[in-house]
């Protein structure tokens, strides 16, 4: 049976193998590991445990072509919305606030960020979102210089909808046997 310095060792290094560490922090992480196994193994309880600190830091987490996991330290990904909610459990906005990163900081690789701003730029989106504001910001003039009349006046006429086509009557029901006169040939 292996003992509690060797389990401790095995742990560290599976999670040293997905997490860069330096030799300072090993050894650190290799002692606290062996004390909550020597409490666990004398029956005492570990819940005064927190680990609240990230497994890299934030500028390794926010890298060009990849987005590491401060909860876990996998990497690997372009964006973390969909691995917070499927291995942690954890909404966006709850990962930010644990970790004290800014609202504004997207949760994406760099590379992937500037590839959809790219694409949505070719499409034609931000012309579109342009457009958008300067109606929202015509409604809001119009709201404060006459009220609701005002806002209707400023929004755009909409295409008239086609009158409605009458429904055709009811297809005729399924032509077969009675399920009792099927069952009484039987």
């Amino acid at each position: 049976m292996a003992t509690l310095v060797e389990i401790a060792a095995q742990l560290v290094s599976s999670h040293a193998s997905s997490t860069p560490m330096t030799s300072d922090e090993l050894l650190a992480e290799i002692s606290k590991v062996h004390a909550a196994l020597k409490s666990l193994e004398a029956g005492e309880s570990i819940e005064g445990i927190d680990e609240t600190k990230p497994s890299v830091s934030m500028k390794e987490a926010f890298r060009k072509n990849e987005v590491v996991c401060l909860v876990c330290g996998k990497g690997g990904f372009k964006t973390l919305a969909r691995h917070l909610s499927t291995a942690h459990g954890m909404k966006p906005g709850a990962y930010k606030k644990q970790f004290g990163i800014s609202s504004k900081q997207a949760l994406s690789a760099k590379s992937y960020s500037e590839a959809r701003r790219k694409m949505a730029q070719d499409r034609g989106l931000a012309d579109n979102l342009a457009k958008a504001r300067e109606v929202r910001m015509a409604n809001i003039e119009a709201k404060k210089e006459g009220g609701v009349a005002g806002v209707k006046a400023a929004m755009p006429a909409k295409a008239a909808k086609p009158a409605k086509v009458a429904k055709a009557a009811k297809a005729p029901a399924k032509v077969g046997r009675p399920k009792a006169a099927a069952k009484a040939k039987k």
